[in-house]
């Protein structure tokens, strides 16, 4: 069981670096300069501008903002609970 969830917990940060990789593309596209190189530091203001922009575009926030803070989340929660059962 706990392999499973590391499992899940891996497929769920690799659902977050994509969504990422998406949110600094949409921010490069109008007009933000991104720094692909420090896209890991930098992803939190990116996803803050993410967000800003789409509210201003559409006045809702953009679909790829609750992508990231979901699939992390997942990744946090499931990482946690396989260790918790795999030290069991």
């Amino acid at each position: 069981m706990s392999d499973a969830l590391l499992v899940i917990a891996i497929m769920s940060a690799l659902w977050g670096v994509v969504s990422a990789v998406m949110i600094a593309d949409f921010l490069q596209k109008r007009g933000t300069k991104i720094r692909w190189l420090f896209l890991r530091v930098m992803i939190l203001k990116y996803i803050g501008q993410y967000r800003d922009v789409t509210r201003q575009e559409t006045g809702r926030t953009g679909p790829l903002f609750y992508s990231y803070v979901i699939a992390m989340n997942l990744a946090l929660v499931t990482a946690i609970v396989g260790l918790v059962l795999r030290a069991s």
